[in-house]
């Protein structure tokens, strides 16, 4: 059963950064795709998220605010694993 797609709002987009919004229904994910540049998520609430990657999949419970960061090159698929909506800014380092 196919998934219903998060919706990438690009808020800001300049040589230094590029800044998208993410908003996810329930059950709603990205689409298998690969990082590019380095990159900060800021979760805008509290949730889970399930992360498929070429070795699995992992569910990690994300804060509200509390950013993390990820270097390019990483491929995956997110998926909103809450029965609520899910979104988190995302900045990426050019």
């Amino acid at each position: 059963m196919a998934r219903a797609q998060a919706t990438g709002t690009q808020q800001l987009s300049n040589d230094r950064v590029v800044v998208t919004q993410w908003q996810f229904a329930p059950g709603a994910e990205t689409g298998w795709h690969t990082h590019s540049h380095d990159y900060v998520v800021v979760p805008g609430c509290d949730g889970a998220l399930l992360i498929e990657n070429d070795e699995g999949e992992v569910r990690v419970e994300l804060k509200a605010g509390q950013s993390y960061f990820r270097r390019a090159g990483v491929k995956h698929n997110v998926i909103n694993d809450n029965d609520f909506p899910f979104s988190f800014v995302e900045v990426e380092i050019p």
